[in-house]
């Protein structure tokens, strides 16, 4: 009996180029819509088109890589990966809900449903080019780093496997099709979570060995490179020695971020906060999706612009992350000699507040951002009221005030969208060097401390929050140190899978998803706290996401599912 293994990950996927061919007993039809195997691999620059190629996957979902085909993660979509933590809620639910609300299930998993297809489908496009590369006509060198590229990216379809579901199931450089006998059980054992990193780590330093340091010449920006794979080989070790993980050592993964330290080649960008989202070069990018004029997508200016400049308010701050952030003077604002007043609650902040949260008074587009009632103009009172802030705050970070935001079509998204960029790498060193070895200890082969590191990020220029001083505990460092990725790496795909690694994501996915009402009499504002989203919940089966039950049933019911789904 055959069976249709992984309907996501036997199918080809039908991306820039699909592999298929279609045969009949008394003729062979060669479909005009996509190009053969044959022809891929016998045409050098083709082959090379195909493997850039895998960077994207193939559309899954309603509202899902508009425009162009999603690239991993959600960034440049409608609805953020953010939206389904405590930093934002989503103004049109587009089916992120039922994550806050915890009703994910097997059948119903909402946006998070395509992470196994697209994963499978683009391991597989991967193990394809793999297995074929010998045949392709190029230079010995131009074949590594094309191999090279191909282990990156097939790391980082695994690396999503595993941060989402945990053990992944190991295809090896297999491609299998529907005309493989697929009864054999071991095609369907799902790896532990120790050895599924162990095998993308292992991918990852292979790609590295093969990958150049630099994008340049025909090593075009947004590929791989050497420093790319140790990156995400340090995020990797990271989440293993976290205690949701628990299948690595903090020392690992220590000695795997500085690994990419050592290379001297990134820094901290001293540009402005702000900017180094709206810059497709600069020493601080590690890894980044890029767009052109000609690859439209989800444009981020009216997709989550307030209601009266025309935009859609889509991706909403919650007064759960606005209170986290602290004091320019770098005291929380439970802190009762921080200087925080509640009746003026925005001033004095952390400076990375203004650049990723627009809140009632901010300076916006020549302009002044209104949520207040009665007649604020970004309120239920303003124009298009039902694109208004369900928290009374709109997002900041990463849009382009030199874009348009009414009719941006073409005009408008040629920010990148950054995977990893140093500031991580740097904050993975201090989190792991001070569960090893304690705040102020320089490690053999670093010239840096956790202190020291975080001190790097917290003191870029623009930002230039007090440095943390030496002689802090390991507890009070690690506070800090989770502060830090809370908000420099707000809305860029970390807090979800930070706070189930850490194991307090029934603390913080419990809480209400907090808004802010303003009132105004006169000159006078009144700030009142709400609920912006009922019914937030969080269960301990929460920790990893359901496999889909399609996925489940096209294995003729093999695959494991995850505990309490």
């Amino acid at each position: 009996m055959k069976t249709t293994l992984f309907r996501n990950i036997i199918y080809t996927a039908v991306i820039a180029t699909a592999i298929t061919s279609c045969k009949k007993d008394f003729l062979t039809v060669q479909p005009t819509d996509r190009v053969a195997s044959d022809a891929i691999l016998a045409d050098s620059g083709l082959f090379e088109d195909y493997v850039y190629a895998r960077y994207v996957g193939i559309r899954l979902q309603d509202k899902e890589g508009d425009g162009t085909n999603p690239g991993f993660g959600r960034g440049f979509e409608y609805a953020m990966w953010s939206s389904l933590t405590d930093e934002s809620i989503y103004n049109n639910n587009d089916n992120t809900w039922l994550v806050q609300q915890g009703l994910l299930a097997p059948e119903n998993t909402g946006i998070a449903g395509t992470i196994w297809g697209r994963s499978y489908r683009g391991i597989r496009d991967c193990n394809f080019a793999i297995g074929n590369i010998a045949k392709v006509t190029m230079s010995d060198a131009h074949k590594s780093r094309l191999l090279g590229e191909l282990k990156f990216i097939r790391a980082f379809r695994y690396h999503d496997i595993i941060r989402n579901y945990g053990g992944a199931i190991l295809m090896g450089d297999t491609v299998y099709t529907l005309n493989d006998n697929l009864q054999n059980d071991a095609l369907f054992k799902r790896a532990s979570i120790k050895e599924s990193i162990d095998y993308a780590v292992a991918q990852l330093d292979d790609a590295a060995a093969l990958l150049p340091v630099n994008n340049d010449g025909t090593w075009l920006l947004g590929r791989a490179t050497k420093g790319a794979a140790l990156a995400l080989k340090s995020r990797l070790l990271l989440y293993a020695a976290s205690p949701l993980y628990n299948a690595g050592t903090w020392q690992a993964a220590a000695t795997a971020a500085q690994a990419v330290i050592s290379l001297n080649k990134y820094g901290i960008y001293t540009g402005g906060y702000g900017n180094l989202f709206l810059i497709n070069d600069n020493n601080e990018v590690i890894f980044e999706r890029l767009y052109t004029k000609n690859a439209n997508h989800t444009h981020l200016e009216i997709a989550n612009g307030p209601n009266s400049y025309g935009g859609w308010g889509g991706n909403l701050p919650l007064q759960n992350l606005v209170d986290d952030y602290e004091m320019d003077n770098g005291k929380p604002i439970t802190d009762g000699t921080s200087g925080y007043n509640a009746q003026n609650p925005y001033v004095n902040r952390d400076p990375r507040f203004y650049a990723t949260i627009l809140y009632n008074g901010a300076t916006y587009r020549g302009s002044t951002i209104d949520t207040y009632t009665p007649g604020g103009k970004d309120s239920k009172d303003g124009p298009d009221n039902w694109n208004t802030s369900k928290t009374g705050y709109y997002l900041k970070k990463f849009m382009n005030d030199a874009y348009p935001l009414q009719n941006p079509w073409g005009n408008a998204g040629f920010q990148p969208w950054i995977y990893i960029r140093y500031a991580e790498v740097l904050l993975n060193f201090a989190e792991a060097s001070n569960e090893a070895y304690g705040p102020d200890v320089v490690p053999s082969g670093s010239t840096l401390s956790a202190r020291a590191a975080v001190n790097l990020v917290r003191q870029r220029t623009g930002v230039n929050m007090p440095a943390l001083a030496a002689g802090m505990s390991q507890s009070a460092m690690r506070d800090a140190i989770r502060y830090e990725r809370r908000v420099e790496l707000a809305f860029e795909e970390h807090r979800f899978y930070d706070v189930r690694r850490w194991k307090i994501a029934d603390v913080t996915e419990n809480k209400p998803a907090g808004g802010i009402t303003i009132g105004k009499s006169g000159s006078t504002f009144t700030y009142t706290t709400k609920v912006a989203l009922d019914g937030r919940k969080f269960e301990t089966k929460h920790y990893w996401l359901p496999i889909p039950r399609a996925e489940i049933q096209a294995s003729n019911n093999k695959i494991t599912q995850n505990t309490g789904y």
